[in-house]
């Protein structure tokens, strides 16, 4: 049992977030004049578009195949001629999902650039980085339509592919980088952005590094990394909170370079290197399609490495890290989707089964049995508190533990995105209402895929508050702005269609204290 809805759990993690591009996206159509920039490269021409422009599939690092596939990323080749940046790349490699039918292009180090259209500003624009979520096994920039932040925030948006999976996180003896191939590769887009963006408008000074799910946790990587000085100027942290634990499930924070080696040597006897006298040699002649098929479905980051010295938990506990102005969050209902997954799979959570369902995912002494106290089930229809206890342990309470840490040393602003109604990501009917589950709030800052969800008139006018603050604070550290309701530093925001404001106990109705105590 323990076995299967771990594995059940772990697949969601990735579908959950990314299932809204379960088909091929469709982009705007890209007519009209296509715009040519220069970079150190060479020229790229881009599209523009109603009110913006976009640039896709640049490279900002060599393709780490052959030898270079689990290196440190290298700087990319310059190009003669105009590079066609008018699509994006294919994405890095991972199993079907978000990317319809996959992906085994391991050439995938590109970024994507979406700027407001017409002459190049008076002063540089600020620029926002996105690291895409997707359990660090799935997931690809171009699923982020980005042009309703760039166009109303007035910002240069970047969304980054990074090594994904087995390919991003593989640690095994004697391999430099270790477990943290992934992360080089976002700070290596770092720094490609800090050269390159502007000659797109951007302002290289004023870069805020975001991201969502895993997104969220590799922003806490970068904030916790001494390679990452100097790369970025503000966080911005969505359902990815820094002290989340990799003993609870649906959270893929980092673990200790000892525990990824071990996997990392299990990964290599899987695929038949286990004993080989070149083990590396031995995997880098391995099919992809192979190692997409013998990894885990979840994915974690190493630290006690050179570019994560420490877990970032613990180091932003003891204030080492960058002092960067932050904003962090979660969503009101983050463990519900995972909790619909596993009803409709054919594990009911009703008063009978509900101690057995807790013992699974979390077996240490006493757990069990604490938790299914302080969440008591009473109707067979227990999926919704099966919910409660995956977001409260897993997002909400460590989000206020990380908030509380980072605000000691740096601007902090917390919000709860609180849609009970926010648009479905995935289709189909769930077993519940599902609130406002993981990844929820993303519709109201992107079109996912390039397709736009349907908002009522309330919605939208909530998306376009959650971007004046997203991108004020990117432009100035502090995201209140004369249009918007006022956002104190000193309270978690409610944002809602009918509610933004200071978020009430009977609002947010999380029961942290417990998860505090519980240890």
């Amino acid at each position: 049992m323990h076995r299967l809805l771990t594995a059940l759990g772990c697949a969601l993690t990735a579908v959950l977030a990314t299932a809204w591009s379960a088909a091929p996206p469709t982009w705007p159509a890209r007519q009209a004049a296509a715009t040519t920039v220069r970079t150190h490269g060479g020229l790229v021409r881009g599209a523009a578009h109603d009110g913006y422009r976009t640039f896709e599939g640049i490279p900002y690092a060599a393709p780490p195949i052959g030898r270079l596939r689990w290196a440190p990323p290298r700087p990319a080749a310059p190009w003669s001629g105009v590079r066609d940046a008018t699509r994006p790349a294919r994405a890095c490699p991972q199993p079907a999902g978000e990317v319809p039918g996959g992906s085994t292009d391991e050439d995938c180090l590109h970024l994507n650039i979406t700027t407001p259209d017409g002459a190049r500003p008076a002063h540089p624009r600020p620029v926002i980085v996105w690291l895409h979520g997707g359990g660090f096994t799935t997931g690809a920039g171009s699923s982020y339509d980005a042009h309703r932040m760039a166009v109303r925030g007035d910002v240069v948006v970047v969304t980054v592919d990074y090594r994904l999976g087995t390919l991003g996180f593989l640690a095994h003896s004697g391999l430099p980088g270790s477990g943290t191939f992934g992360l080089a590769d976002q700070q290596a887009a770092l720094r490609w952005v800090r050269a390159e963006i502007g000659a797109f408008g951007g302002d290289p000074h004023n870069v805020t590094l975001a991201g969502e799910s895993a997104g969220g946790y590799s922003v806490c990587a970068q904030l916790a990394s001494p390679a990452a000085t100097g790369l970025f100027d503000r966080a911005i942290i969505e359902s990815g909170p820094c002290t989340g634990r990799p003993d609870r499930p649906f959270a893929p924070s980092s673990v200790p370079l000892s525990t990824a080696r071990g996997a990392g040597a299990d990964f290599a006897a899987k695929v038949g290197c286990g004993s080989a006298r070149d083990v590396m040699a031995c995997l880098r002649r391995v099919r992809v399609s192979r190692l997409l098929a013998a990894q885990e479905t979840d994915q974690q980051p190493a630290y006690a490495t050179p570019l994560l010295p420490g877990d970032p938990a613990a180091a932003i506990a003891a204030g080492r890290f960058h002092r960067v102005p932050v904003l962090i969050g979660n969503n009101h209902d983050e463990g519900n989707g995972w909790a619909a997954g596993i009803v409709q799979a054919g594990h009911p959570v009703t008063p009978d089964t509900w101690p057995d369902v807790v013992a699974s995912f979390f077996p240490a002494p006493g757990q069990a049995k604490a938790i299914v106290r302080e969440y008591p089930v009473h109707r067979t229809d227990g999926g919704p508190v099966f919910g409660a206890v995956i977001g409260d342990a897993d997002f909400a309470c460590p989000t206020a533990h990380t908030g509380s840490l980072l605000a000691a040393q740096v601007p902090l602003w917390r919000y709860e995105f609180a849609d009970e109604h926010a648009p479905p990501l995935a289709s189909g009917t769930p077993p519940f209402p599902l609130g406002a589950p993981h990844a929820s709030e993303l519709p109201y800052l992107f079109d996912l895929g390039g397709r736009p969800r349907d908002l009522t008139a309330a919605q939208h006018r909530l998306a376009d508050t959650m971007i004046d603050y997203w991108t004020r604070f990117a432009r100035t550290a502090d995201p209140n702005n004369p249009s918007s309701p006022h956002w104190s530093r000193r309270t978690v925001l409610s944002l809602a269609p009918d509610h933004i404001g200071p978020a009430g106990r009977v609002r947010i109705r999380h029961h942290c204290a417990f998860w505090n105590g519980l240890g």
